[in-house]
């Protein structure tokens, strides 16, 4: 075990801790030391690869009393002072030379549980990153006032925090009857294990409609009526409302808390502290909320695991449906990952044996589901010759005008803006801007040209190829869609939502809402009618998931559609033969989920395989490979240039060897770091894209 040396010493070269001898003075006597363990095992708050590993520390006596395991502490690490935590104490040090003392102990309260802590250091070397990453993505920042006020609750009070925050002790109350559960045919043995104690597993295919919040809260209600927690997922804060209102009528106010960044540092410390100390067992959140310090974890639900959201975008960029299964595995939970759409992931933990099918029975789907139709289709092409090249085509017109007699008419468009994207009127080439190369866009109905990227406005545009000053164009946004339509059907409401002009929820009255994917707003009884426009736009993106994606946009806006025993009616402008097409026509994203599955591992692409990517410097990315002890079969694909001035390598390995190539790229990122070798890799395994 490595020592952290005393206080006030030059640092050494290479990082590590410096030697004990200071050459600026001696410090104060901090006294004895502690009587009892008096050694302190730290993990520094310092994100180097090759300090990735605890240093002691010994304990003075007047600190024995406060430094708990899990507390955040103070230390004097290579001449400076920095955060850690403190992970044990233990009766004597491994490390031969002398320890340095704690500076001080932050805070007595143990916001490191053992349990966290040993979920931080595997998904630390899964994804090849450090601890210290991923305790930073654990636990929120301390608000010392919040905790103090905390701790005044609870010391003057008999019983766990209880607020109009949403905490509450205890999970009193009865199992809850399957409810819509009743609709699936194993939905109600999966209760009944949750009941038991049990822990099933499961994929769950969540049935169209607006019945799924309350399916979580009573596969919630049903962990906490057997004494145990949850903890639930969500990839937004409007899913989160939704569960959160049905975890209230199903455990009543008070018997669940919900953590996400909205709520403010100082709240969000607060309802964190409070199921940290076991006030609150039922949790909902959105992705930070996946390392919860949950007590008595039974059941783990992430909802829609196919939505970017879930991604973390900092390092070492963990997935949320993965970092969850990893919990259940350790501490023997109970795990649901639902959604109207099944991702090769899922799949591939179905194929496994890992987890279990929850899907409704063929008849059960056609009776809630909409009917869907494509414009694209023989029998339409029949009908009107325009229906594959037009926009909006007359079978769309004609399902937004019946529909709009019953209700309101959801139109998805794929691109927020104007006119998205533009090419030259004459050649179709694709118009850029003249000082960076980026796309030019038209931001309004009387703005100017403007780059996309350096918003550089063009007002004497030429075509590059060919001279041509007019363009045209080739991607329609959200706003431009909602102006023609406007014109089509004068006098009706017409509302846009996306961006930052989010619209929650519509009531049932006719009028036509335009929506970029995942901002539709729920509508009181459901859509009459939905026009999904542009589906080439979503199918031609550059990305190894573009079909996956755009079908779990399409299963997501139509489910918000009445049944089609109701009227309800889907429109979308694709062409019919297209597998996504017709995964969504007949409802079906199981067989699609199984079909990318199988495409991906004969071409050796995640999850049937294990993928890094290595993103930096060409010199930094060759210095790293170098350093690294690859796994043997380890397959190189690249590299490709990424402007400005980086370039992308490809690893690939069988699942197998997943974890031994995480090792390797760990360990040759320390070998360079110790190094202090300039330029900045960037690593992530099985990245999202690939492109």
């Amino acid at each position: 075990m490595a020592g952290a040396t005393r206080q006030r010493a030059p640092a050494r070269e290479d990082g590590s801790p410096p030697d004990s001898r200071s050459t600026r003075g001696r410090r104060r006597d901090p006294g004895p030391d502690a009587a009892v363990l008096p050694v302190a095992r730290v993990a520094v708050d310092i994100p180097l690869a090759h300090l990735d590993r605890p240093f002691d520390y010994l304990i003075p006596e007047r600190l024995a009393d406060q430094a708990v395991a899990g507390c955040r502490v103070r230390i004097r690490f290579a001449g400076q002072l920095v955060d850690g935590y403190l992970l044990e104490r233990v009766p004597v040090s491994e490390h031969p030379g002398r320890l340095a003392r704690l500076d001080r102990v932050v805070s007595p309260e143990p916001v490191l549980s053992p349990e966290i802590l040993a979920l931080a250091r595997e998904v630390a070397d899964r994804y090849a990153g450090t601890m210290a990453d991923v305790l930073r993505l654990a636990i929120p920042p301390r608000h010392a006032r919040t905790e103090q006020a905390a701790s005044a609750t609870q010391a003057g009070s008999a019983g766990p925090v209880d607020s109009a925050a949403g905490v509450r002790g205890g999970l009193g109350g009865g199992v809850p009857e399957p409810g819509p559960w009743a609709r699936y045919p194993a939905g109600a043995a999966f209760l009944a294990a949750l009941a038991g104690g049990r822990a099933p597993r499961a994929v769950w295919s969540a049935l169209p409609g607006p019945k799924w919040p309350e399916e979580i809260a009573r596969a919630a209600g049903t962990v906490a009526a057997a004494g145990r927690g949850a903890l639930i997922v969500l990839p937004d804060a409007r899913d989160l409302d939704l569960v959160d209102a049905a975890l209230t009528e199903q455990l009543g106010p008070g018997g669940h808390v919900t953590l996400a960044a909205g709520l403010g540092p100082a709240e969000r410390y607060r309802r964190w502290l409070a199921v940290r100390r076991g006030a609150a067992q039922i949790v909902a959140g959105t992705r930070a909320a996946m390392f919860a310090p949950v007590r008595d974890l039974g059941l783990v639900v992430i909802w829609d695991d196919g939505d970017d959201l879930h991604a973390e975008p900092r390092a070492p960029y963990p997935h949320a449906r993965e970092v969850l299964a990893l919990r259940a595995h350790r501490t023997g939970a109970a795990a649901l990952i639902g959604g109207f759409a099944r991702t090769a992931e899922a799949t591939s933990l179905l194929a496994s044996g890992w987890a279990q099918p929850i899907t409704a029975a063929r008849p059960v789907l056609r009776e809630l589901a909409p009917q869907v139709r494509a414009a694209g289709s023989d029998a339409e092409l029949a009908r009107d010759a325009a229906a594959q090249t037009a926009r909006l085509p007359s079978l769309a017109l004609r399902a937004a005008r019946d529909g709009l007699s019953h209700g309101p008419v959801l139109v998805q468009v794929p691109r927020r803006g104007y006119l998205a994207a533009l090419g030259c009127g004459r050649c179709r080439d694709r118009a850029r801007c003249t000082e960076c190369g980026g796309p030019l866009a038209l931001p309004g109905a009387d703005a100017a040209l403007r780059c996309a990227w350096c918003g550089r406005p063009e007002a004497d545009w030429r075509c590059a190829r060919c001279g041509y000053a007019t363009v045209r164009a080739l991607v329609t946004g959200a706003g431009r869609t909602a102006e023609e339509l406007g014109r089509a059907f004068p006098g009706l409401p017409l509302l846009t939502s996306g961006g930052s002009g989010l619209i929650p929820a519509i009531d049932g009255a006719p009028a036509l809402v335009v929506a970029t994917p995942g901002a539709e707003p729920r509508a009181d009884g459901g859509y009459a009618a939905a026009l999904l426009l542009d589906g080439w736009v979503l199918l031609g993106r550059p990305s190894l998931r573009a079909a996956e994606e755009a079908l779990r946009r399409w299963l997501n806006a139509a489910a918000l559609v009445r049944a089609g025993a109701d009227g309800g009616r889907v429109v979308l402008v694709a062409d019919s033969a297209l597998p996504a097409v017709q995964a969504l026509i007949r409802w079906d994203p199981v067989t699609h989920a199984e079909r990318e599955l199988a495409e991906r591992a004969e071409l050796l692409f995640p999850p049937a395989v294990r993928m890094a990517s290595l993103t930096g410097p060409d010199e930094a990315v060759q210095a790293l490979l170098a350093a690294a002890e690859l796994p043997a079969g380890t397959e190189r694909l690249g590299p490709v240039d990424v402007p400005p001035d980086s370039i992308r390598m490809l690893l690939r390995v069988p699942r197998s060897a997943g974890l031994a190539l995480a090792r390797a790229l760990h360990a040759g990122q320390a070998a360079r770091s110790a190094r202090k070798e300039p330029g900045a890799v960037r690593v992530q395994l099985d990245p999202a894209e690939l492109i």
